[in-house]
């Protein structure tokens, strides 16, 4: 959109097009997130009730395995890159999504922090993040922004170029195997925790689920994600070479939570010893 002086100005609606449905494209992610939703998305996360439920959790998976130097190629509004300067990481944030990015850093500048941001591909992201990192993190659901799995596999050999040899890449996905199979059912309890937000999935196919956030003011937003599978998801981590693959659901030991909204794979680079 450019105004009138010719100077840009963000998007605010959302342009799926005559048949949103239809949408498949890993590019499309680029155009969801519009200034209007990215300043809505703090209402969802609620950064106070997420911090609580999520507890030390990727703080002490770093931290047991004596990392230092974190990549968060998905940083969203900022949560995860704070949370981790916080408990003293070295913290490089990088998003696809501009507006996400400007968000973050002024949720960080916020809280008397300076974020390192780069606006970065993952297809592409070692052409604009340098050097190698002790650990990677993709959280949010974000991966399944991919629909092709050739844009799948290139992301995830990006990663695994951008970690130490032995580094460690933790990933989250939304529990889709349940999703497909029995419908969709959430606790609402650890990940989006606004208590006045909704996210359900309008449509549901086996290469589609798109959700919509709804928010107090009568707004809403969407976002065309691709429904992967865990296992799916963990064949693709060994084929790119992780060497350990260990899952979680809902921050527990997997088949702890027997029915979890999202899980959290944690793949090494390297065997232990």
């Amino acid at each position: 959109m450019q105004s009138q002086n010719g100077v840009f100005a963000p998007e605010t609606t959302q342009d799926y097009g005559d048949d949103p449905v239809a949408v498949r494209d890993t590019d499309t992610y680029t155009g969801e997130y519009v200034r209007g939703f990215v300043d809505k998305w703090d209402e969802l996360i609620d950064w106070d009730a997420r911090a609580k439920s999520e507890g030390q959790f990727f703080i002490d998976v770093l931290k047991a395995r004596g990392k230092k130097s974190v990549l968060d190629v998905s940083t969203g509004t900022g949560f995860h890159s704070v949370q981790l300067l916080k408990a003293g990481f070295d913290v490089t944030s990088a998003d696809g999504s501009a507006e996400m990015l400007a968000k973050a850093f002024k949720n960080a500048m916020d809280q008397g922090l300076m974020l390192k941001t780069v606006h970065a591909d993952w297809r592409w992201l070692n052409r604009d993040v340098h050097g190698k990192y002790d650990a990677i993190i993709c959280l949010g659901n974000s991966f399944t922004h991919l629909f092709d799995e050739n844009d799948r596999r290139r992301a995830l050999a990006e990663f695994y170029a951008a970690l130490k040899h032995d580094g460690i890449l933790i990933l989250d996905q939304r529990n889709y195997d349940r999703i497909l199979d029995e419908g969709f059912d959430t606790k609402h309890k650890y990940y989006y925790c606004g208590d006045k937000v909704t996210a359900e999935p309008e449509h549901v196919d086996d290469s589609l689920t798109r959700f919509k956030y709804s928010f107090p003011d009568g707004s809403h937003y969407y976002l065309n994600m691709c429904p992967i599978r865990k296992d799916y998801i963990r064949g693709l981590l060994r084929d790119v070479g992780f060497q350990q693959i260990h899952s979680y659901g809902d921050f527990q030991e997997e088949g702890e939570e027997k029915s979890p909204d999202f899980f959290i794979h944690v793949a090494e680079k390297s065997y232990d010893g």
